[in-house]
């Protein structure tokens, strides 16, 4: 006995309604990091207060990381400043990066680490979801998705207001929604 693709033995299969969704994610565009890393380095390289300084930015890409090395603290956080305003030129979120402490390390030097943080941590997906339930929103389901959330509901209407209150709120990291689906 043959059946149609849309028929099986108990009737017909019927298409679930696809609902409107958005994804949260929060990333770090690691070229806008470089390009503002290397204009951070000429900066350094021209500043008279610089000038005989082993200061340095390095970016290591493939571990997500920043290092800064400077001759002592005043000039650390001079290096930071430089390296921040570049950032923030060029728009990266410098909400998503963790400044370790500062580290003394061999010939009088000090340095620190900037971690970029990828994606939606688990301890933010679970603030943020919480939030969320805590509105009292309509038919609002928060799914974590590894590093990212998934928010569906019935109601257009009510994503943008999720949308709305979710970008009221400071969770640590800059929330970007995308990947809309009706």
């Amino acid at each position: 006995m043959g059946f149609s693709p849309c028929q099986t033995r108990s009737g017909y299969d019927q298409p679930v309604a696809a609902q409107p969704s958005f994804d949260i994610t929060s990333t770090v565009d690691l070229q806008e990091v470089d390009n503002a890393v290397n204009q951070a380095k000429k900066e350094l390289a021209q500043r008279y207060d610089f000038k005989g300084s082993k200061s340095s930015i390095d970016l290591k890409a493939k571990e997500n990381l920043i290092e800064l090395v400077a001759d002592d603290n005043f000039k650390m956080d001079a290096v930071w400043e430089i390296l921040q305003t570049r950032l923030v030129r060029r728009s990266v979120p410098t909400k998503n990066m963790k400044l370790s402490d500062i580290e003394q390390i061999g010939g009088g030097l000090v340095k620190r680490k900037v971690e970029l943080q990828q994606g939606v941590s688990s301890d933010a997906a679970r603030e943020i979801t919480k939030f969320v339930k805590d509105q009292k929103l309509k038919k609002i389901q928060v799914t974590i998705q590894g590093d990212q959330l998934r928010v569906t509901s019935g109601s257009k209407d009510e994503l943008q207001n999720a949308i709305r209150l979710l970008r009221a709120q400071d969770f640590g990291v800059e929330l970007q929604f995308g990947n809309f689906r009706d």
